[in-house]
């Protein structure tokens, strides 16, 4: 497929906008779904099967999503947030319970523990990294707190040693929300091999994508037929859990309550058809984020800092301007050239529903200063050399 940058020599078509005497016409989307042929015929072939849903593209996806990311077992569901949720209700979670997890990621990430009837407790981050800090997250841990949900920001991987030592010194569980980090590993280590619970989401702005779409893995098979059960209704088949016994070939017991969070056999076929191209996505995505490193040495701004354990995949590239008051002229001017930026992200507890609920302003300082100064520049592997040159060019001159 051509995925090339298109332009024009005459402004007829709309919206044109001047870059290097040329009409530039193509809108550069801050995140994009990569889909080629080879996808379109996975899609297509399970569309004319006798399998839509429920069939044996399901399995065959979470089977190679586990050998991809480190786990042995893998839950196929319906969206990111799905798997937040029932990996929060995996946890068994009770009012009173509380979380700990960071304001600077999307409010999915905290609202699970709400779903699960447990309280968000929100640690800082390190401003450099974006990363949960470990020594605010040691200081919010009471004997009320249950989990940890380290949140992998834009493909940054969180120092999940440290994470795990803590979370083993006070008997807490973890679910690592890895939605922007599939590929990436932590000294050397895929994200599945560590203890507890890995979410993933397959948004089309993700890595690689299901359309909509999300998994739980987790190495422990209690923990994994939780999940099961919860993905479909609460409901089993299985004769060995009957509680009250089979009547008959029909029989079936709904055991807890659960949902359904079932992901189709089409998005699955996208889902292993993306899958074995996670390498070359995360290799393209590697180049765009070295020329954009190079390319801002001398702008009077940061950017994400890769930890020393980090080998990432990156979802986003976040620049952080120096002066909170030009954060809005730059997005806007950005903007204005056809550039998607975005933020990413309001801190949760600055939501209307959580200031609700008694949250104030104040209570993680580093999270609210990066808020005040991010933007998220385009980064998909569909970008061509031509659409980065024109991303660094429109962020030099509107930072003048």
């Amino acid at each position: 497929m051509n995925h090339t940058l298109t332009f024009v020599e005459t402004p007829e078509a709309a919206p044109p906008q001047v870059f290097e005497g040329k009409y530039f016409m193509n809108y550069i989307s801050y995140g994009k779904q990569y889909i080629e042929d080879d996808d379109i015929a996975a899609v297509t072939e399970v569309l004319k099967s006798g399998y839509l849903t429920t069939g044996p593209k399901i399995a065959e996806f979470e089977a190679d999503l586990a050998k991809t990311v480190g786990a042995k077992y893998s839950v196929a569901v319906s969206s990111g947030t799905a798997a937040l949720h029932i990996a929060a209700l995996a946890l068994e979670l009770s009012p009173g319970d509380e979380v700990i997890t960071t304001p600077l990621t999307f409010a999915a990430s905290a609202n699970c523990v709400i779903y699960s009837g447990a309280t968000p407790v929100f640690a800082d981050i390190d401003p450099e990294t974006m990363l949960i800090d470990i020594n605010s997250f040691k200081q919010k841990i009471t004997p009320k707190t249950k989990a940890v949900i380290p949140v992998h920001y834009g493909g940054e991987l969180c120092d999940m040693e440290s994470i795990s030592g803590i979370a083993e010194e006070n008997n807490l569980s973890i679910i690592q929300d890895c939605a922007h980090s599939i590929g990436g590993l932590i000294n050397g280590k895929a994200q599945g091999e560590f203890f507890g619970q890995q979410i993933w989401s397959f948004h089309p702005v993700k890595t690689v994508t299901t359309g909509e779409g999300g998994a739980v893995t987790t190495n422990d098979p209690e923990i994994y037929k939780k999940l099961l059960s919860l993905r479909t209704h609460g409901i089993t088949r299985d004769a060995a859990q009957f509680v009250n016994g089979s009547e008959g070939g029909w029989y079936y017991e709904m055991l807890d309550l659960g949902f359904n969070y079932r992901l189709t056999d089409f998005q699955c076929a996208l889902g292993i058809s993306q899958l074995k191209k996670l390498g070359r996505f995360a290799k393209r995505r590697g180049e765009i984020v070295e020329r954009y490193n190079a390319a801002f040495e001398k702008l009077p701004l940061m950017i994400q800092k890769t930890p020393e354990w980090s080998a990432p995949v990156r979802h986003l590239y976040t620049i952080r301007v120096s002066e909170k008051s030009i954060r809005k002229r730059v997005f806007d001017d950005l903007t204005s050239k056809n550039i998607g930026v975005n933020v990413h992200y309001l801190p949760v507890y600055f939501m209307p529903y959580y200031q609700k609920l008694g949250y104030k302003r104040g209570l993680c300082p580093n999270a609210e200063d990066t808020y005040e100064r991010i933007i998220s520049l385009p980064l998909h592997p569909g970008l061509s050399d031509e659409q980065v040159e024109y991303v660094i060019d429109s962020v030099y001159k509107s930072m003048v």
